[in-house]
């Protein structure tokens, strides 16, 4: 018969997953996943204590967060249950695909695991912005009742320059 498919061992009806995942492969990628917990974790605990300080490196580094300590240690302290969950999700990850598995598995866990780790850090970045944005605001050197100091330009706004100028005539 001309044109009819050929089945035999040539096709499969099973579908095709990812192969296995190689030792040095599944090793490398489960031991960054235990270094990312292990900072993570780090930072979780010094933020809910209150003793991660601004810094270039760790914590929640944003314009609102960097203002003033206490900002960063609000938005840290608030990141911090999210920040322990992205550890303790990156550390169950990468134990499991230190350990090892079937290839699907392994797959499915590194995916998992990956998303969940980035997700709970984004959520506590975000949760440690919205706290900053809400945490008091230092008070300026001036506050706006000095009459002649060199601040007072910071106090007051700039004044309407088109509403000083004489008006020309032609």
């Amino acid at each position: 018969m001309a044109g009819a498919p050929v089945v035999g061992p040539t096709t499969s009806a099973v579908p095709h997953y990812a192969g296995r995942v190689s030792t040095p492969v599944r090793v490398v990628l489960g031991c960054a996943l235990l270094l990312a917990a292990a900072v993570l974790l780090t930072v979780a605990v010094l933020g809910a204590r209150g003793r991660l300080r601004r810094n270039p490196f760790a914590g929640v580094r944003t314009r609102r967060t960097l203002a003033s300590d206490d900002a960063f240690t609000v938005a840290n302290r608030v990141a911090a249950a999210p920040l322990g969950a992205a550890g303790t999700v990156a550390l169950l990850g990468g134990i499991t695909l230190v350990v090892g598995g079937p290839g699907a598995v392994m797959w499915t866990v590194l995916v998992v695991a990956t998303a969940g780790m980035l997700g709970f850090t984004g959520l506590g970045g975000a949760l440690g912005e919205r706290a900053a944005a809400r945490a008091e605001a230092p008070p300026s050197a001036c506050a706006g009742t000095c009459a002649g100091c060199d601040f007072v330009a910071g106090c007051r706004p700039a004044p309407d320059t088109a509403a000083q100028e004489p008006e020309r005539t032609a």
